[in-house]
């Protein structure tokens, strides 16, 4: 993965306001909206509250480590606790049973996202989005039209007041 973007935030629940901050700046970079944003939102505000609860126990000495990145044509999130992991491959179906401790974390990251991989006993995840319709070249260009627009209306509105 090629990475673009990383951030280490500690591990207390108001740190998940840079969680937003972080993947509202990767989609406007990348120009995605809508039902991408509000998935790739959710799932990865989900991962980095796993990390924090979960995977470093509210310990505010232990930090979450979050990055974005490229691979081929996804969108690549990683993030990494410094917790003990925990078995990945032995999750509770919250749609099958009901109690006090099922979590819909995970459930919530494998349905909203394109794929979802552990690593590291569970303490790693990586969570991708293939968003195909992402041009970068194009986005970069719609940015700078939009940007010349701007400067031209402003301009035009200046001269008929002069």
């Amino acid at each position: 993965m090629n990475i673009l973007k990383e951030l280490n935030i500690a591990s207390n629940l108001s740190s998940l306001n840079l969680i937003q901050r972080f993947v509202e700046e990767v989609c406007d970079e990348f120009n995605i909206n809508n039902t991408y944003f509000a998935n790739i939102s959710v799932a990865i505000n989900e991962a980095v509250r796993n990390a924090i609860i979960h995977g470093n126990k509210l310990d505010e000495t232990k930090n979450v480590y979050i990055a974005f990145g490229r691979k081929n044509e996804a969108l690549i999130f990683l993030i990494k606790d410094e917790g003990k992991g925990f078995d990945f491959n032995n999750l509770i179906d919250p749609t099958e049973e009901i109690g006090e401790n099922i979590g819909t974390g995970i459930f919530l990251i494998n349905l909203l996202s394109d794929d979802v991989s552990f690593s590291d006993n569970g303490s790693t995840i990586e969570i991708s989005f293939y968003v195909k319709s992402i041009n970068q070249s194009l986005a970069n260009e719609r940015a700078n039209i939009l940007g010349e627009y701007k400067c031209h209306k402003v301009l035009k509105e200046y001269k008929k007041t002069k």
